[in-house]
């Protein structure tokens, strides 16, 4: 196997790799680095998200950088901030034993007056989202007419959320006699497209690239009606309890909505969407690397940039139509060698998905039952036995309580005392509602009804249309979801049964908030809270609908527009993040 001190890098990155922990490349890093080393030639590089290519390009670039000077010499284009932010966290480690080489990362959801001022100063690497680095080149703030390279990360992805006319205008920004690395996962048409019209004769590397799955990866997969899917969930949660994953749902309101339910039941778990501020993502990807989540449930373009190694299960919630992103998907467990599961909740109508997937990726999906509840509660009762067990009892309680209790159950045998222990704890337990899950064929026609009524909300009943085009319009959907009517976000799904109100009929704003009764709050005590928080009477607010593990309320239109801001960074008992957002 190489190694890193066979790809001809200067000491001061080999030492850097070390301290790293890493001695070996991955397979796009060893047919890659040699090439953007040496050659003057533009470069394609096709590999499967978290095959490390990252150090991929951005070894080489910290090679070639001339930190004498002072001019912007490299531009990496990203399309999400959590890759942005991962990117230039890379390389500042590979740069630790470097001369001082400057990395800034540029990305909305951040104050744009702070990057300025950063760029005030000289910047050889800068990596950028698409649309933050327009405004700063309108504003001025960067210059790039000196540019030598120019790595567009995860090019495909950029061009499903729509940023093909950004990088055209970008690119006329930046001089013709530069360089052009790009790295993608897949190579559709529209890449293709770029390559001709931007890049001269590329060497071209593919590693891995959009079809073949890590082999260390065991996809799995259970049949469960629409409405049924987030019970399922919890069940394989209670029974794989030291579990450690993502959910990857369709849309941004599905994920806040799972969020909300797992959370209402005490599962270690939040959202990740493109509504959230760059400080409540940050919070919580820290919350998740720092295992005070166990969970994370994240739509596909907000979990790109997400670094963690060591997950044990991918949960698809929603299947994604195009197999390139089921890989991607997977590709977030088993990592470094380990092994993990790949788990697919499907109804009826998405079954054909799972044998697709099977020949166009050469896997095969195992079928498996979702737990009954008495196997929960087998599972969860032998590890309450086992806490027992290994309790000290010594000096942690006084001998008149112990004799107290010795006399209270003194007349039960040890199997009557046993028992009557276990009735206790099991009906402490919650364990979910009772009956059998899983699908028989005979369910069909009831599933078919409930995927009819969420077509809006859920893409899945589109007569097995599976192709590239509805997965990147699927993208496009959720950029806009923010502008449509969001009535069509709230049909009864899962244990969110309830139907929502009706919009305001009294026209004043109305707005969402995740408390409820599972709070232990009531109307009043909700009030209390929305007045003392964001400053306003009671008489400025209008009806509140309370609700098991959420809220809506409407408020005066005077102060509507502070709602929101008034909320911001509050977190509540258990470390669960408050969000508030408009609804109407």
């Amino acid at each position: 196997m190489i190694t890193f001190k066979q790809l001809g890098l200067s000491s001061e990155i080999l030492d850097a790799m070390t301290d790293l922990g890493f001695e070996n490349p991955t397979e796009i890093q060893e047919q890659a680095i040699p090439q953007l080393l040496e050659k003057e030639e533009d470069f394609i590089g096709l590999a499967n998200t978290g095959t490390g290519k990252t150090a991929a390009f951005g070894i080489p670039l910290l090679e070639r950088i001339d930190s004498s000077n002072k001019d912007t010499q490299a531009l990496v284009l990203a399309p999400t901030r959590e890759l942005g932010q991962q990117i230039a966290e890379q390389l500042q480690l590979f740069a630790q034993r470097l001369r001082k080489i400057n990395i800034l990362a540029v990305y909305g959801g951040a104050a744009i007056t702070n990057q300025m001022r950063a760029l005030r100063k000289p910047q050889h690497i800068i990596i950028a989202t698409p649309g933050r680095l327009i405004d700063l080149i309108s504003r001025k703030a960067i210059k790039l007419e000196h540019l030598r390279f120019l790595v567009l990360d995860e090019a495909d992805e950029m061009l499903n959320m729509g940023f093909k006319e950004d990088i055209d205008k970008i690119l006329s920004f930046t001089p013709a006699d530069k360089l052009t690395w790009l790295f993608s996962a897949t190579m559709p048409p529209e890449i293709k497209k770029i390559v001709q019209k931007y890049m001269d004769n590329p060497i071209e590397v593919r590693v891995n690239a959009d079809t073949k799955v890590n082999a260390n990866i065991e996809h799995q997969y259970t049949v469960v009606k629409q409405a049924d899917k987030a019970e399922a969930l919890t069940r394989f949660l209670d029974i794989h309890q030291d579990m450690r994953g993502l959910v990857f749902c369709r849309t941004k309101r599905d994920t806040q909505n799972l969020a909300e339910e797992l959370l209402g039941k005490n599962y270690k778990a939040d959202a990740l969407h493109g509504d959230l501020s760059q400080a409540q993502r940050d919070r919580v990807m820290k919350r998740f690397k720092s295992r005070e989540l166990n969970l994370v449930i994240a739509t596909d373009v907000a979990a790109r940039g997400i670094d963690v190694d060591d997950l044990t299960h991918v949960f698809h919630f929603t299947l994604p139509d195009d197999h390139s992103y089921y890989t991607h998907r997977s590709g977030r467990t088993a990592r470094a060698g380990k092994t993990g599961i790949s788990f697919a909740f499907v109804n009826i109508r998405e079954k054909s998905k799972i044998e697709r997937f099977e020949k166009k990726l050469g896997i095969s999906f195992k079928k498996v039952p979702i737990p009954s509840s008495e196997e929960i509660a087998d599972v969860r009762i032998e590890k309450w036995c086992q806490q027992i067990l290994d309790k000290k009892t010594k000096g942690k309680i006084s001998p008149e309580i112990l004799e107290k209790a010795n006399i209270i159950f003194g007349s039960l045998s040890k199997e009557e005392l046993t028992a009557k222990l276990l009735v206790n704890e099991l009906e402490k337990l919650n364990i979910g509602k009772s009956g059998n899950l899983n699908t028989s064929r005979s369910a069909k026609s009831s599933d078919r009804d409930d995927s009819r009524g969420r077509r809006s909300r859920d893409r899945d009943g589109r007569n097995d249309r599976f192709d590239r085009k509805s997965d990147r319009d699927g993208n496009r959907r959720e950029r806009r979801e923010r502008d449509r009517d969001k009535d069509q976000d709230w049909k009864k799904s899962g244990s969110f049964s309830k139907e929502r109100k009706p919009a305001s009929k009294s026209g004043m704003p109305r707005f969402f908030i995740n408390l409820g009764t599972r709070d232990r709050m009531n109307k009043h005590d909700l009030m209390d809270f929305i007045c003392k928080h964001a400053k306003v009477k009671p008489s400025e607010i209008g009806d509140v609908d309370l609700q098991s593990s959420h809220s809506f309320f409407e408020v005066d239109d005077k102060v509507s527009r502070k709602i929101t801001g008034s909320f911001k960074n509050v977190v509540l008992k258990g470390g669960r993040e408050l969000r508030v957002n408009r609804d109407s």
